[in-house]
């Protein structure tokens, strides 16, 4: 089960018999903190996902919480300006549904349904950068998978990462879901050679990036080439990754990773 998934079953669960109110952004006009869709559920004394916080955010609540001590809530068309302290100059609409605790399903289903739309993101190696990147990513909308061959390094592996334990970790490249990220950080450079040829071969993948070094990579591209590799596929490498910092501090360099990966997921889809 995914954490965005567990994080919504506690909030459930701490909701109680009194249930929550669930808050959807119905239409937006101009700026705006979030999109059309983007849904927060409120209960008594928690709240799960976000509006877009703000003035905004803390009506919706103040709304919420009155509607489930019985008062009636309608709709709210809550314009972004300096008397709200929210000068995004747009304008946003919400719905209130109340939703007790026999409909809490419904939700749910709501809540997997945006999460199976999380682009996939494989990490291949857990080591220190490996770990660090899978913790980050559980903070982000995407579906974190880690790949090791080392048996002992999976059980290191973060809550809510899908781990993989494979002996020949490129053979599992091919069944990768188009559109998804894969960053290759093993412990041996012959696997990272491996894994990176595998994805090259294919023209649907978002973002394919590999740790190391400027040496690293031009001995990878060298060897590419030796082996018979489309030289016009090396673009689609990105290498080195998690390097903007002057940190080698894994976090760091993980976290600088993660920013690439989003950046990529933001730009156009792979041809």
């Amino acid at each position: 089960m995914s954490s965005g998934l567990k994080a919504f079953r506690a909030f459930a669960e701490d909701a109680g018999a009194d249930g929550f109110v669930l808050v959807r952004i119905t239409e937006t006009r101009g700026s705006a903190p979030r999109e059309a869709g983007a849904f927060m559920a409120v209960s008594a004394n928690a709240t799960f996902e976000t509006i877009g916080g703000g003035t905004l955010e803390f009506e919706a609540i103040d709304r919420a919480r009155a509607m489930l001590g019985g008062a009636e809530t309608s709709d709210l068309d809550w314009v972004l300006g300096p008397d709200s302290g929210q000068c995004c100059g747009g304008r946003v609409k919400l719905s209130f549904d109340r939703i007790p605790a026999d409909r809490t399903e419904q939700v749910e289903m709501l809540v997997a349904g945006e999460i199976e739309r999380y682009p996939q993101v494989w990490i291949f190696g857990g080591g220190h950068v490996g770990r660090a990147l899978a913790g980050f990513l559980m903070a982000l909308p995407v579906e974190a998978h880690l790949v090791e061959s080392r048996e002992a390094e999976i059980a290191t592996v973060p809550d809510g990462v899908i781990a993989h334990l494979a002996a020949m970790p490129e053979s599992l490249v091919s069944a990768i879901a188009p559109g998804s990220a894969i960053v290759v950080l093993t412990h041996d450079h012959a696997i990272d050679f491996l894994v990176v040829e595998a994805a090259l071969g294919r023209d649907d993948l978002a973002f394919i990036g590999m740790i190391g070094s400027k040496t690293k990579r031009a001995t990878f591209e060298s060897r590419y080439r030796k082996e018979g590799g489309d030289p016009a596929r090396l673009s689609k490498l990105v290498s080195p990754i998690g390097r903007k910092l002057d940190d080698k501090r894994p976090e760091v360099i993980a976290v600088t990773i993660a920013s690439e990966l989003m950046a990529a997921f933001s730009g156009p889809s792979p041809a």
